[in-house]
């Protein structure tokens, strides 16, 4: 038995060694990065041996940047408006907003100026994003957001489902000071779980010519893998779940309920405002799933190729590097296609969005459409009902 014991514990000892004599070998495996392993790549070294992801990362992150800033300032400001502030669905949403424009500042921006623009060998593009105490304040600040933004949609989510499924608990739940704690409860939690990730990391000076990198500690390399592979479920895998189940249930309802509506031809507003934001949210998820999904299965099936490589083995594999860079792409533009989906599938964004650039005129004094919390024809809990 302890012959047994002993084995287990060298063959995890030789693990470990080889990860950190890879991780020393390259560049790093973090880098600044919520997913460990991904930043094995950088599209700005060896431009003759550029990749169609590296090329779609490089010239389209800021594409996605731009869009994101100036489509999620938007929406805050729209869902902060006299109308829509008071209503529980617009705390989520601006919440969901202002996540997302920190994430789009945290992440996408620094992973393309780490990444994305060209520089020489051997050379980082922003030296002082590599220092101690800047990475680990940026590396905070990315996962806490990018944590948030997601748990924003899986928390809205079951908001929506206890309106749609369980009407007489709406008032307990969809009403404007539940919303608000729940926010408050999601940025607490995402604030406690990324404070790690700054324990785990520090600059360290790479690769032959001593590149400073943000990267995972040496002595926590293990621990660190381990941390990222919770993190990737916690920000896809577990609210892809619940988001799924949850749709699933209030799509089926909300059948029913039609079905029994048109039967007795009862179309009111407050059921069509109900349908508005119900597409809003099932979009939404959508849309989450779909541009999380390849890079949470690409990155775990990555990350794990890398770590168990010896050093002679260690050798870099193009089509799944660029199939890596790609899907992160993809991935970010989880930040900036929310504005979009609102002004396709929401008519009352679309009525507060004009309002919100004639805020001084007479009409948005008269204006509204959107019910006010004490409105005979409904209530803000319909919003979310």
């Amino acid at each position: 038995m302890v012959d047994g014991d002993n084995y287990i514990h060298n063959l995890l000892s030789d693990f470990i060694k080889d990860i950190k004599i890879n991780q020393s070998d390259y560049l790093s495996c973090g880098n600044g990065s919520n997913l460990t392993c991904d930043d094995q790549w950088n599209p700005s070294r060896g431009l003759g041996q550029r990749s169609i992801g590296s090329d779609v990362f490089t010239y389209f992150t800021p594409v996605i940047f731009a869009v994101g800033i100036t489509g999620n300032t938007i929406s805050l400001l729209v869902f902060l408006t006299k109308n829509m502030r008071k209503l529980s669905a617009s705390v989520y949403l601006a919440a969901l907003s202002t996540a997302d424009i920190m994430a789009l500042i945290f992440y996408v921006l620094v992973e393309w100026i780490r990444k994305g623009i060209p520089v020489g060998s051997g050379q980082v593009t922003a030296p002082f994003l590599e220092s101690n105490g800047v990475c680990q304040i940026i590396l905070f600040m990315s996962y806490s957001f990018r944590f948030l933004s997601a748990w924003l949609v899986a928390c809205f989510t079951l908001e929506r489902y206890v309106g749609v499924c369980h009407p007489l608990k709406r008032k307990d739940v969809c009403n404007l000071r539940s919303s608000k704690r729940i926010v408050f409860f999601a940025m607490i939690v995402s604030f406690v779980i990324a404070s790690f990730r700054p324990w785990l990391s520090e600059v360290l000076y790479v690769g032959p010519n001593n590149v400073p990198s943000c990267t995972r500690r040496l002595e926590h390399t293990y621990l660190s893998f381990i941390y990222d592979c919770i993190f990737v479920v916690c920000i896809t895998f577990l609210p892809f779940l619940i988001i799924t189940i949850l749709n699933t249930l209030i799509i089926r309802k909300l059948i029913i309920r039609n079905k029994r509506h048109r039967q007795v031809k009862i179309i009111t507003e407050e059921s069509i405002i109900r349908l508005e934001f119900t597409i809003i949210l099932i979009t939404i998820s959508v849309c989450f799933i779909a541009f999380n999904t390849p890079y949470a299965i690409v990155w775990f099936k990555h990350s794990l190729q890398i770590s168990s490589m010896r050093m002679e083995d260690s050798v870099y594999v193009p089509t799944n590097q660029n199939l890596l860079i790609f899907t992160k792409t993809i991935f970010f533009l989880n930040y900036c296609i929310n504005f979009f989906l609102y002004s396709i599938t929401g008519a009352y964004f679309r009525e507060e969005l004009k309002m919100l650039f004639r805020y001084k005129s007479k009409v948005y004094q008269s204006y509204h459409k959107c019910p006010l919390p004490n409105s005979p024809a409904t209530t803000p809990q319909s919003w979310v009902a």
